[in-house]
């Protein structure tokens, strides 16, 4: 086996676990992705037993790399602290240590969301941007990555702002439009009252839209009224792998 390889980045989520080699040079796979069905339970031994596969599929071309691994959780100091969409046996579990065991390399744990706004930072529509970035994933919930300068700023979780009353991705999250049968316009009336208190707490300079409907963002991101600059995602649903590689990498 070499001894230097390709870091590998692994995007643990509530129904599929990704993985693959990155090329940090040009920001892409280096090999084709990789997907597992995430384990029920998704206690931590049955999704590290998974994401050992998946190292393991990718042996030759990662060698003795670091690996990067995203959790739908926020996670400080390689404790995870939440458990959004996977088993509560996460909470407060030291997932980094239990890798790193498990899989005899060093491994860097990190909130999807942050890993998706460090690849949009340094490969995707936040690239050369100075100034706080904000990027915001539209899909079971709302996450989101605050990035200054381009340094990252932690498990935001700025869908969790309480707007109206109401938890804001309770109201304004992908899944809510397709659960309630919105149209786009009703949908971004929501995105709307969102976006506009985002806006009014941190001042941002650049709103980076991800997640899968980012993809049909020319239906609702025209529609929006405000004073940041506001555009979509380019990286799509390869942000999670690539973000976690590169700061595997950099650690």
């Amino acid at each position: 086996m070499a001894k230097h390889g390709l870091p590998l980045g692994i995007d643990v989520g509530g129904s599929g676990i990704k993985g693959a080699p990155v090329d940090l040079d040009e920001g892409a796979f280096a090999a084709k992705r990789m997907r597992i069905d995430t384990p029920v339970p998704s206690t931590p031994d049955a999704i590290a037993d998974v994401i050992s596969g998946i190292v393991d599929h990718f042996d030759e071309v990662r060698g003795d790399s670091p690996i990067g691994i995203t959790m739908p959780s926020v996670v400080t100091h390689g404790i995870v602290r939440s458990a959004a969409n996977i088993d509560k046996s996460w909470i407060d579990f030291e997932g980094e240590k239990l890798f790193e065991a498990k899989l005899g390399h060093d491994v860097v744990l990190v909130n999807d969301a942050d890993a998706a706004g460090v690849a949009e930072l340094h490969y995707g529509a936040a690239k050369g941007q100075k100034g706080l970035v904000v990027m915001t994933t539209l899909g079971t919930g709302i996450g989101s990555a605050l990035i200054y300068d381009g340094v990252l700023i932690p498990n935001s979780e700025l869908g969790h702002l309480e707007i109206d009353g109401y938890d804001a991705e309770t109201r304004a999250a992908s899944s809510i439009k397709d659960k309630e049968g919105l149209s786009y316009p009703e949908w971004t009336k929501r995105l709307q009252r969102y976006y506009s208190h985002l806006e009014a707490l941190l001042w941002p300079d650049l709103i980076v839209v991800g997640g899968g409907v980012s993809k049909d963002h020319e239906e609702f991101l025209p529609l929006l009224k405000l004073k940041t600059p506001i555009v979509p995602a380019k990286l799509e649903n390869k942000a999670g792998i690539i973000g976690a590689a590169w700061l595997a990498a950099h650690k």
